[in-house]
């Protein structure tokens, strides 16, 4: 490989990350924040590593115009706004940094869970306008409730252990995960059928994909207990938003607690955030100074790897590596 390369940063990255990134003499590294699509494909093509978050839309388009480009990474686990396959097809590696997030992540599927079972939001915004409305905000006890979790992998194992710390019953549905690693972090693994009949509250912790694209729709509402409650700080899309809108107001679902959208930002003319039993966060999953700073340098650490050491850590398409 060469001896000089031109990094863009084009989302936010931690000031750790982005001064490891300067430290390396053979790197070049421009931060633009904020471009529209118009300007980033104006200047892409100078670029040997383009560094994202979620905001840049790094579609088919711009990756045709990255004439110079091999590696894409990303600051965090999810590739959403990436064309991987556009990018396979292009020789570029797609890199990410799934272990940056998991306890951040984690750490807020049980707050809004807490949030949601003691109408915490509701009762804080009530009180601030003067009202002291005890009886409206009776909340439910989280001792002793069963917890199912959908996606048992790095970031639902987490919330399963704190789950079970909490005296909370956990169980499970992952096709990919092993009753031992289920039993290691506390969850008893069952079909997705038991899951929606048995569980209080759910915590969805799966990727979107094809295959779990509108997963929670009308058909999984009917099966779900009367009365649980269901938490999204995973990917948008996952929940069909109209069909929970539905259950919510016939009363199958006692309350939701969403951090991710099919549409981000969502309009302010979605139903769920307006509605009353809905409790909503700006997807904040990962948003901790902790992990964000741990994700910038650990990404930073990868793109000198990459291009000083020929050494790929985290690549989301392996596939094209010969």
């Amino acid at each position: 490989m060469k001896d000089q390369f031109q990094i863009l940063v084009s989302d936010p990255l931690s000031g750790d990350g982005i001064e490891f990134l300067k430290s390396i003499p053979q790197f070049e590294v421009d931060v633009i924040t904020g471009q529209k699509s118009e300007s980033l494909e104006a200047i892409i093509h100078r670029y040997d590593a383009l560094l994202v978050r979620s905001q840049t839309q790094v579609n088919k388009t711009l990756i045709q115009k990255a004439t110079k480009l091999k590696m894409i990474g990303r600051a965090g686990i999810g590739v959403d706004n990436i064309d991987v396959p556009a990018a396979s097809a292009a020789n570029i590696i797609v890199m990410n940094t799934p272990d940056g997030n998991i306890v951040t992540t984690a750490e807020h599927a049980i707050s809004l869970l807490m949030s949601l079972a003691r109408h915490i939001p509701q009762a804080s915004a009530s009180l601030k306008k003067g009202f002291w409305e005890k009886s409206k905000f009776k909340g439910t006890e989280i001792n002793d409730k069963v917890l199912g979790i959908l996606g048992l992998g790095n970031i639902g194992s987490v919330v399963a252990t704190l789950a079970a710390g909490l005296r909370m019953r956990v169980i499970a549905y992952d096709p990919f995960v092993s009753q031992e690693r289920a039993t290691a972090c506390g969850a008893a693994l069952v079909t997705l059928d038991e899951l929606y009949a048995k569980s209080d509250f759910i915590s969805i912790h799966v990727g979107l994909t094809r295959d779990t694209y509108h997963l929670i729709g009308d058909g999984a509402f009917h099966k779900m207990k009367k009365g649980m409650r269901i938490i999204n700080a995973a990917r948008g899309g996952v929940i069909d938003e109209a069909a929970l809108l539905n259950a919510l107001n016939r009363g199958d679902v006692s309350g939701a607690a969403l951090d991710v959208f099919e549409e981000e930002p969502p309009s302010p003319n979605n139903e769920l955030l307006q509605h009353e039993k809905v409790i909503a966060t700006p997807h904040l999953g990962a948003s901790t100074e902790e992990a964000q700073n741990r994700v910038g340098l650990q990404l930073a650490e990868q793109t000198r790897d990459f291009f000083l050491q020929n050494l790929i850590r985290h690549a989301v398409n392996k596939h094209i590596i010969s």
